[in-house]
């Protein structure tokens, strides 16, 4: 009974990062700019709904631990979409990074932007070296 209960919360909880994580996605703009370049524009309620039932379908097959037997054909193919995937977040958030610029200077900060940053970056390693050290 604790297994199903388990397993239900996990895939509760992975619903509610899915969603926030594709709503993410969609308000950096990545599908309306991919659907501009392609010229597809028509299609882009398609494209948003295969971002909501890839996470779903990433969600279940994290929680339920579903091994897939594709081989070396399939990593290739997953490892293509992944790329992508990774490559599209590192645009998105390059254009992000420009608001800091836009914040700093409306700020009037204009001295320490550099420890400002590196601050960011020691924090984003502390915190990765935390979690591996702690076992999380």
């Amino acid at each position: 009974m604790m297994q199903i209960i388990m397993g239900a919360l996990g895939l509760c909880f992975g619903a509610t990062i899915a969603s926030g994580v594709v709503a993410f996605i969609i308000s950096l703009g990545i599908v309306p700019r991919y659907a501009g370049i392609t010229r597809t524009a028509e299609h882009i309620i398609l494209y948003e709904n295969s971002a909501i039932l890839g996470a779903i379908a990433g969600n279940v097959l994290t929680v339920f631990r579903v091994s897939l037997p594709v081989g070396s054909a399939g990593l290739l193919i997953f490892g293509a979409f992944a790329g992508i995937f990774l490559g599209s977040w590192i645009v998105a958030l390059g254009e992000v990074v420009d608001i800091y610029a836009i914040l700093f200077r409306r700020m009037g900060l204009t001295k320490g932007i550099a420890f400002v940053i590196i601050s960011m970056a020691l924090g984003k390693v502390a915190g990765s070296l935390l979690f591996f050290w702690k076992g999380w």
